[in-house]
């Protein structure tokens, strides 16, 4: 069982991550607790980056800031291009089933931001109960995450979507079925965590339309969701310190999440 050292990364697979040597660099995916005493229930932060690379201030100040409301984090250092699917999302479902056989009295929940919003809504529309017939003990553990927490989320890559982390997660050349597949809006059904969605409105990045998508797949699923379309913002705005009004976004997420 994983022995967590606060702010210490932790190699998601000791003994090495499968498809490890599919790129150059190599890059071992990790993850960095950042634990209250006696708190279970969790945020695993997934940075944006298109999947071309790992924002740092939508990692550590991001678990930093659900420290500060009363969650135990981690950050997750997935893999990105080089490095294509299927190892970020066996990354994202790894994070889960290592914290969740760690700590299985506690709620996990999945956040990312932009192309981890992508990821974040990907483990949340792709998981399974874990391989009871595993050697290692994690991988007998759900991938499936208790909520989910999508920040100005590229969920879609179809007409709205972002071509860019398309091509870096896929390839330039992808077949159309592997595509829709991960056009999330596509995959949601009645088991679909509870999602928490905020964006703004005129985000020139990745447009809103990715999260009207969802929470609307959401409501014909009969899924709970909150869903917080801010009148105006940049794309990647992290904590948007910057933006007093939006910045409300941490509390009411927060609030959410105890509620869930």
């Amino acid at each position: 069982m994983p022995q967590f050292v606060n702010h210490q990364p932790l190699p998601l697979w000791p003994d090495g991550a499968p498809g490890l040597d599919t790129a150059e660099p190599q890059f071992v995916p990790t993850l960095t607790p950042y634990l209250l005493p006696e708190v279970a229930d969790s945020v695993i932060v997934c940075p944006g980056g298109g999947y071309a690379h790992r924002a740092p201030h939508e990692s550590g100040p991001i678990a930093e800031a659900f420290n500060a409301r009363g969650f135990s984090a981690f950050v997750l250092d997935y893999r990105v291009a080089p490095y294509r699917h299927p190892y970020p999302l066996m990354d994202a479902q790894r994070a889960v089933r290592t914290v969740r056989a760690a700590r299985p009295e506690g709620k996990i929940a999945v956040l990312g931001f932009s192309a981890g919003g992508h990821l974040a809504s990907s483990v949340g529309t792709h998981y399974d109960a874990g391989d009871a017939t595993a050697a290692d003990p994690i991988d007998r553990a759900s991938c499936r995450p208790d909520a989910l927490i999508l920040c100005y989320a590229v969920i879609s890559f179809g007409p709205h979507g972002h071509q860019g982390s398309c091509h870096n997660l896929l390839g330039e050349n992808a077949p159309r079925e592997l595509v829709r597949e991960f056009c999330n809006e596509l995959r949601v059904t009645p088991d679909t965590p509870p999602t928490f969605l905020w964006h703004t409105a005129d985000d020139p990045g990745v447009p809103v339309m990715n999260s009207l998508m969802f929470a609307e797949a959401c409501d014909a699923n009969g899924v709970p969701f909150e869903l917080h379309a801010y009148r105006s913002g940049r794309h990647g705005l992290g904590l948007a310190e910057e933006f007093p009004h939006v910045a409300t976004w941490v509390d009411l997420a927060g609030e959410w999440l105890r509620e869930v």
